[in-house]
């Protein structure tokens, strides 16, 4: 079975105080999140040395801190910049008007829709912005065509390095929760990663938030 790793990027400024960081900015990774990713590409490495791989992709969401974390990750593998694939499917929830705030901010500034929001992230969009079924449609389009490449060959493994919404999106709907509660039941931390297999059969969820060694 092909093996899929969605990699969350590491720590930037925004994620270490809890700000909204969607679109609307593209910020780099802070120093810590630097070492981060460094300490990710290592622990990676590791772990395709467990995996059969004889084909390996390497894919990012265009946002900086996406780039910059692959960039790590390939430098810990020992393979091309250049090989990484940008794929702008994978960006970030666009969380519109609420982008830079925190989660009380938020509440304060629209206390309604923040908490209709809370209850269901799936089916509400933020202000001026995505709801988590817009994120679901644009990057789970993005990653079919990755997910059936590697159920092709079990020998074919894709690194996937995206965002906190889109990881926890995509592992609700492979493990048949209820897409409301992907907030709820599921964490993706700065250089976390989760491991999916895929081959004949449903799709094989064997690590989740794992953390960077």
């Amino acid at each position: 079975m092909g093996s899929l790793i969605l990699v969350r990027h590491a720590t930037t400024a925004a994620s270490a105080s809890g700000r909204n960081l969607g679109q609307r900015d593209d910020p780099p990774l802070a120093d810590a999140g630097r070492e981060l990713a460094a300490h990710l590409g290592a622990t990676l490495a590791a772990e395709l040395a467990e995996l059969p791989h004889d084909e390996l992709r390497l894919v990012s969401s265009p946002a900086l801190r996406c780039r910059q974390t692959a960039s790590a990750v390939s430098v810990g593998l020992g393979i091309a910049v250049d090989a990484v694939e940008i794929t702008p499917g994978l960006l970030e929830l666009d969380y519109g008007a609420w982008d830079g705030l925190t989660a009380e901010e938020c509440r304060d500034r629209d206390p309604e829709q923040r908490s209709a929001w809370e209850a269901d992230p799936y089916a509400t969009a933020c202000p001026e912005g995505e709801s988590g079924a817009d994120v679901a449609r644009r990057a789970f389009a993005a990653l079919s065509p990755i997910e059936r490449w590697l159920a092709a060959d079990r020998a074919r493994c894709a690194i996937v390095v995206t965002h906190n919404h889109v990881i926890r999106l995509r592992l609700c709907d492979l493990l048949g929760w209820p897409m409301r509660e992907y907030r709820d039941r599921l964490s993706a931390d700065p250089g976390g990663y989760s491991l999916v297999t895929f081959g004949i059969g449903v799709p094989v969820v064997r690590r989740v938030n794992a953390p960077a060694a």
